[in-house]
């Protein structure tokens, strides 16, 4: 039995800090078999592209007007290119939705949200720690895929240039450098995703509903933005700006349309976040 000297030591030693450490989180979520399903299949991306182009031939054929995808065989680099261009509308988007929506309200799902809090974990750290963890593995994700399709595109097709579709290449070194812009871009604008399905994981007990909710709406704004009858109003939305990393694969690069769209990525994000954050703080945790 504790004595009132081993309770006041242990208060003494307690640290709001160091409850849920998040090399201890990271660790749990990434043993979970969504984790696992959601890395193989970023992973077995390129390699399906691969073989598609493999058995239908070369890109392009029979098109009068070249594309991106059209230059998919050219170099590993064309190929990375092509496969964030395929998977940048949707397929992202899930992985990002995935870690970040599942996070809390898979908690409470299994009815041990109140006993992280009762350990005691704050609600501030608990939730901090949840969201890094999430957005690490987003950015793990939308990494794995460019790299392993480099990977796969330079033995399939050679190191080689970036060549653009507009005529003109990029040498392998500015071609990677450029692709890691477009892979910062890409996570960077996933952040509104990220922060919905955060402050969505924070208002249900259903992870489905949160996971789901965030690709519904994400999805939605993708719908709005193809009105132009909305003509401005679209500039708004950030699935408005999604493709402007394209500007970054060109002969001398466009910096604009990726300035407004972080910038209004940032703000939606930021403005979700702190709403996760105080209604979280304020919410009767039962589950």
């Amino acid at each position: 039995m504790s004595t009132l000297a081993d309770r006041a030591e242990a208060a003494d030693g307690y640290r709001a800090g160091r409850t849920l450490p998040l090399g201890v989180e990271l660790v749990r979520q990434l043993k979970r078999r969504r984790t696992l399903v959601m890395g193989g299949i970023l992973f077995a991306l390129p390699f399906v592209l691969l073989v598609a182009f493999q058995v239908g031939g070369e890109p392009g054929g029979g098109n009068d007007r070249i594309n991106l995808m059209d230059t998919a065989t050219v170099s590993g680099a064309n190929f990375a290119a092509v496969n964030l261009f395929a998977a940048a509308g949707f397929l992202l988007v899930v992985p990002v939705a995935l870690f970040c929506g599942d996070t809390v309200a898979s908690e409470a799902s299994w009815s041990s949200l109140r006993y992280l809090l009762a350990a005691p974990v704050p609600r501030a750290r608990l939730l901090w720690s949840k969201l890094v963890v999430g957005l690490v593995l987003s950015l793990a994700a939308i990494v794995l895929l460019p790299l392993v399709a480099y990977a796969v595109g330079t033995a399939a097709y050679g190191p080689g240039p970036l060549q653009l579709p507009t005529g003109g290449a990029l040498p392998t070194g500015t071609a990677v450098w450029r692709l890691l812009v477009v892979t910062a871009y890409l996570f960077v604008s996933q952040l509104v995703t990220a922060a919905l399905a955060f402050w969505l994981s924070t208002r249900t007990d259903a992870p489905l509903g949160a996971v789901g909710g965030a690709v519904g709406l994400t999805i939605i704004g993708s719908v709005l933005d193809e009105v132009t009858a909305l003509g401005d109003w679209r500039s708004v939305l950030p699935a408005h700006w999604q493709y402007a990393w394209l500007d970054a694969v060109r002969p001398r690069p466009e910096w604009t349309d990726m300035i407004q769209g972080t910038s209004l990525s940032v703000t939606y994000a930021l403005v979700l976040f702190a709403l996760a954050f105080r209604g979280f703080a304020r919410k009767d945790v039962v589950s």
